[in-house]
């Protein structure tokens, strides 16, 4: 049950309450060491919370602040092709709501499908598409976390992409935006997949992302969403593909995606 999950969750973290989750993409844990007084829960220590199994993801709730805010971190993620039910995702992110998450900031690792968008860049996403997405809200629908039916027409809220690229601007960091495609993996697209993908719209692909983004707008929580570029897709680059490439790739471009965000969080603190 949900509700016991975010109850086991309490009894841990005491009185804090943070209002931002944080899900941190592959490679992209380092996020997590800027955050103060922090306390950290392996999630093996939590009753009912599914585990991560892929490197880059170290498997561990980190609530403290960051920007002056106090935050819930969720350093490493529940992918689908790990095996994870894809209800298993709508639970953990309603627990979030249920814990007070109002706002989520969602990072990731992905691919560029657009050869002037090269590896390190950051792309902020401005929409996905997930059509080949078994949807983490299949099954009964619980009508006190959100409707039946949820609209996606600003699932990545527009005025906290507008916030960062203003701070992105002042802060002299290139800021691309796009559209983020959903690829369930494991196994890395193949040249003619490449270009349907981007025959579809897509910008940058990656294997995770959208379930989230899902659970999060089906139970009310503000979304915001920011890819880190850690390769060209396949076809559009000699040589192959490798998990190494992308976890080496996330932590060189690393430093422009904490600046983004530890500035909006400030921001976010002073009002």
């Amino acid at each position: 049950m949900i509700e016991n999950l975010a109850s086991e969750i309490r009894k841990k973290i005491g009185n804090r309450a943070p209002k931002i989750g944080i899900i941190l993409g592959s490679g992209l844990g380092g996020l997590a060491n800027e955050i103060k007084d922090s306390l950290t829960i392996p999630y093996q220590e939590i009753a009912g919370f599914p585990q991560s199994t892929v490197a880059g993801h170290q498997g561990k709730l980190i609530i403290g602040s960051l920007g002056g805010q106090e935050v819930l971190c969720l350093q490493g993620r529940f992918h689908l092709y790990e095996g994870h039910p894809p209800a298993t995702i709508n639970k953990v992110i309603t627990c979030l709501k249920l814990l007070g998450i109002k706002e989520l900031i969602i990072t990731n690792a992905a691919g560029s499908l657009h050869e002037d968008m090269p590896a390190g860049s950051l792309m902020l996403i401005s929409d996905h598409i997930g059509l080949n997405t078994p949807n983490p809200l299949f099954g009964p629908d619980d009508e006190k976390y959100g409707p039946r039916f949820p609209d996606m027409s600003n699932a990545y809220d527009s005025d906290i992409r507008d916030k960062i690229k203003a701070i992105a601007s002042k802060e002299h960091i290139k800021l691309f935006e796009g559209v983020y495609f959903l690829s369930l993996g494991p196994c890395f697209e193949t040249p003619a997949e490449i270009r349907t993908i981007k025959t579809l719209g897509g910008d940058a692909v990656g294997m995770s992302t959208v379930p989230e983004v899902i659970c999060a707008v089906h139970c009310g929580i503000k979304v915001l969403g920011i890819s880190v570029i850690t390769n060209l897709g396949t076809g559009l680059k000699s040589g192959s593909q490798s998990h190494e490439e992308t976890l080496t790739q996330a932590q060189e471009a690393a430093g422009k995606l904490q600046t983004l965000i530890k500035k909006y969080l400030e921001n976010k603190a002073n009002g």
